[in-house]
């Protein structure tokens, strides 16, 4: 986290916010611009032994260079109610496939994916030149960082087997490096707040569990994995210019 909120003060720095430029559908200029996405992903590869589909809410920082040139962080919140592995609680369930708690009743135990990723980018707007010499198909790509796992929430805490550094043997912790591909179409209107950007991004990470012990699967420590995402997303962004003053006054 530390270093993320580094990479957002030295990359906002570097933008200066000075530029004095034209609009933008009459002239191709630079200029940072914040973005935030919703989109739904499909899991592939290991990561669909272990999950469904899920949803990722990612925010950008982005600089767009005079020659269409796009490069910066982004980082996203990955979130879903689908959990696919199996057996995760054959240890404390009973013969009926239950797990009872202290209280002697049949405890309500739920499982949620939940994970982030952080990572560079870099891509290109390809144009068309009018209306619009700033919008066009974006391609972009980096490399980063991915974390899952699966959350447990126990409802009325009263399974003792899921309870403080016990419920770590079950969350399969896992992270990695990852590398992050989108590709798109971007549009920034003649208005500030109307611009919006969407399409179709693939993540594919370099991971492995993180925990020392793992309840369910003992020899899953260190195991590598290649956890894939293919999904489509949709955006908004806010692009940070400054227009060029009017030419000509009526009085």
């Amino acid at each position: 986290m530390r270093v993320l909120i580094l990479s957002i003060v030295l990359l906002l720095s570097s933008f200066g916010f000075s530029y004095s430029q034209s609009g933008i559908r009459d002239s191709l200029i630079r200029f940072p611009f914040f973005g935030i996405s919703y989109g739904v992903y499909v899991p592939g590869g290991d990561l669909k032994d272990r999950f469904g589909v899920a949803s990722i809410l990612t925010t950008d920082i982005h600089f767009k260079t005079s020659k269409n040139i796009v490069y910066g962080i982004s980082a996203g919140f990955i979130f879903g109610n689908n959990v696919e592995t199996k057996g995760l609680f054959d240890g404390l369930n009973t013969s009926e496939g239950q797990i009872i708690g202290l209280d002697g009743l049949y405890a309500d135990v739920r499982t949620f994916e939940r994970g982030y990723h952080i990572s560079a980018t870099i891509g290109k707007i390809f144009t068309f030149n009018k209306p619009n010499p700033n919008s066009g198909i974006i391609l972009t790509g980096g490399p980063g960082f991915l974390q899952h796992k699966i959350r447990i929430e126990p409802i009325g805490n009263t399974v003792a087997g899921l309870r403080g550094d016990y419920i770590k043997g079950y969350d399969h912790l896992t992270n990695g490096w990852q590398m992050r591909e989108f590709i798109g179409f971007l549009s920034f209107g003649n208005r500030q707040l109307i611009n919006f950007y969407g399409g179709f991004e693939f993540i594919q990470g370099f991971t492995a569990n993180r925990r020392d012990y793992n309840f369910n699967e003992p020899d899953l420590k260190d195991q590598k994995r290649l956890d894939l995402m293919y999904g489509f997303k949709l955006g908004w962004v806010l692009p940070l210019y400054k227009k060029k003053p009017a030419q000509y006054y009526m009085f």
